[in-house]
Formats: C-alpha cells, sequence, structure tokens
C-alpha cells in the first residue's frame, strides 16, 4: 500500500487548495496556483503550519460549542 498527499474528493481538494491560498495570503507568503519553487522550505513550511494551527483552533471552538 503507498501512501500519496491526494485528496479523492475534487470538491475537498478545491476547499483545501482555497484554504491554502488563504493562509498564504495571511501570512505574506507569496503563493501562487502552479510552480512555487522559487518559495523558501521555511515559506512553504509556514503555511502548512499555519493551516494546521486554524484547523486546530476551529476544532477546539466546536469541541467547546462555540
Amino acid at each position: 500500500m503507498s501512501t500519496t498527499n491526494n485528496t479523492n474528493v475534487p470538491e475537498a481538494k478545491e476547499a483545501m487548495n482555497r484554504f491554502k491560498m488563504e493562509v498564504a495570503n495571511e501570512i505574506g507568503v507569496p503563493l501562487t496556483n502552479g510552480y512555487n519553487g522559487n518559495l523558501t522550505s521555511a515559506q512553504n513550511g509556514s503555511v502548512g503550519g499555519y493551516m494546521v494551527k486554524k484547523m486546530i483552533e476551529a476544532q477546539e471552538r466546536q469541541m467547546a460549542g462555540k
């Protein structure tokens, strides 16, 4: 069994891409649709890290009933 980073539901993939672009914009990373090889590992990592942080915060709010 191989593991991939692909999303099998097209709607979910689109939503994650929108979320990624929104987060990149919020933290000032010039992410584009397409090639992003000009970005540093730190820039790319900060986008992913902030996405996880926002998802955890949203889940915590949901669990707290807010």
